[in-house]
């Protein structure tokens, strides 16, 4: 009887869980087996690593060491068609504002580390057939010393990092690194510092690179992806005569904001506003139509900025726009600034700049990598930013203007540059080892570090060994400076210098 009354209870259950069920209750869900869970898990979801982790990255990288030597680095022979320098340089000026070539060519004239800068195109042709190992990361394409330097956050804090990225692209990692150290050994022979300090800071550039790679490693996946403290850099590349250098630039940065460029390149306007002031070549006003075209386009860009900073720009009004000449490797680009004026008359001015396609991708199939899909290249130079800083400006967006992709972002963000070949002897070195950290930090943003810390491994090899190659690459620099210079001496190119 017992066992009856038993069974037809937990029948009666079992059909009011039923009815539950049918009226919309979700039935008692049953437990599940240990094994179905954990077999779950091992199977992964899209975007997410896979448990319990396949193979070792580090592993993988020391294994490329068999098929790339670190001591291979060293190599550099230029190859028997490589472009001359004129023809490099008038390649490279394809499609720019022909009445600004003479600027540009001019600048690049001023010295061999001026040629370097403007020359990422012919530096990618010859590290395109120096050994590659094959790892890809998203490159700066441009990480030469002076492309990095001071600009403002959000908080109005101050941040130091890579901050030019009008090539970046996803491709070698070892290129930014060699450009660099080049770049370095270009920078200390003009400031005048022998030679064996000038292979030094190649050298602790790349050291530094490696060790912060290495450590970047080892942190947590959140730390390294945040790494590295401003604060802490300087005690980490050991880095101590560069304090004062550092500290003078950053007191120059906190100045150089749009308040300031407005109160020196503009006027009172008619209408009660203010409008920018001809200060040619470097600025100056421009027909109306075209500055419609340029405001207009500001429209486009509003759609490329995270929704959260759309109230922000509604509380500014558009009054003027010129054009203005910018950079070395940029000269002839087309280039504007944006008036925006608050409530108060106070000015925050964007930078609208053309982005053309990256220097670097006609010579990524030659090195093994697979030339990326067309795009727009605002969006292009905007995502690789992104990719490789740790913060960005918060008004970084895209555009196009007449049918050509822009770049839009904030001008005068407080930013502020260390002059490599203006540093003395004994910093120059201290520079190249805070560089090469940075370098580190960017490029572990899209590429393991614990791949690349396994082919860079513990000791010197590929510091030497890339240390070697950039005093050889100055030493060409330099010839294809002195050829572009006796050209532009002969009458065979236009270039005006000291603009």
């Amino acid at each position: 009887m017992v066992e009856t009354q038993t069974g037809t209870a937990d029948r009666e259950r079992q059909d009011r869980a039923r009815e539950r069920v049918g009226e919309g209750e979700r039935a008692p869900a049953t437990r599940t087996p240990r094994s179905a869970a954990h077999a779950l898990r091992l199977s992964g979801v899209r975007g997410f690593a896979a448990w319990p982790a396949e193979g070792s990255p580090k592993a993988e990288g020391k294994a490329l060491r068999d098929r790339v030597p670190r001591s291979a680095h060293a190599d550099f022979r230029p190859a028997d068609d490589r472009p001359s320098a004129v023809a490099a340089v008038e390649e490279s000026n394809r499609g720019r504002l022909p009445d600004l070539m003479p600027i540009r060519v001019g600048r690049m004239a001023a010295t061999p580390f001026a040629f370097l800068r403007g020359s990422a195109g012919l530096m990618a042709y010859d590290l395109a057939r120096t050994p590659v190992t094959g790892m890809g990361a998203q490159i700066c394409g441009d990480a030469h010393a002076g492309n990095f330097g001071l600009y403002g956050d959000a908080r109005g804090g101050l941040v130091i990092d890579l901050n030019d990225f009008d090539e970046t692209v996803h491709g070698p990692w070892e290129w930014d690194l060699k450009r660099l150290a080049a770049s370095l050994v270009l920078a200390g022979r003009e400031a005048g510092a022998d030679e064996d300090t000038c292979r030094a800071a190649a050298h602790g550039a790349v050291g530094a690179y490696r060790r912060t790679m290495r450590l970047l490693a080892k942190l947590p996946a959140l730390d390294a992806w945040n790494a590295i403290a401003d604060e802490e850099l300087v005690s980490h590349t050991d880095a101590h005569d560069l304090i004062g250098t550092l500290e003078r630039v950053s007191e120059k940065a906190r100045a150089n904001t749009s308040g300031r460029f407005a109160a020196k390149s503009t006027e009172e306007a008619g209408d009660g506003g203010r409008r920018f002031v001809d200060a040619p070549p470097v600025l100056r006003r421009i027909p109306d139509a075209e500055a419609a075209a340029v405001a207009a386009s500001l429209e486009e860009y509003l759609t490329t900025l995270s929704e959260d900073r759309l109230p922000l720009l509604a509380r500014y009004a558009v009054h003027d726009v010129a054009f203005r000449v910018v950079g070395t490797g940029s000269v002839g680009t087309r280039s504007y600034v944006v008036l925006l004026l608050d409530h108060r008359g106070e000015a925050l001015i964007l930078q609208v700049k053309e982005a053309r396609a990256s220097a670097l991708v006609p010579h990524l199939p030659t090195a093994g990598f697979a030339a990326p899909e067309p795009t727009h290249e605002g969006r292009r130079v905007v995502l690789g930013q992104k990719h490789m800083q740790v913060v960005s400006d918060m008004l970084l967006g895209w555009t196009t203007v007449d049918g050509l992709p822009y770049q839009v972002r904030q001008f005068r963000n407080r930013k502020g540059s260390v002059d490599p070949a203006a540093l003395a002897a004994d910093q120059i070195d201290d520079y190249g080892r805070m560089t090469g950290a940075l370098l580190a930090r960017a490029h572990s943003h899209s590429a393991d570090p614990r791949l690349i810390a396994g082919y860079c491994g513990k000791n010197d090899q590929l510091d030497e060994a890339i240390a070697a190659f950039a005093v050889a690459y100055a030493d060409r620099t330099e010839a294809d400076h002195a050829e572009l210079v006796a050209a532009v001496r002969a009458g065979r190119v236009a270039g005006e210098m000291g603009v």
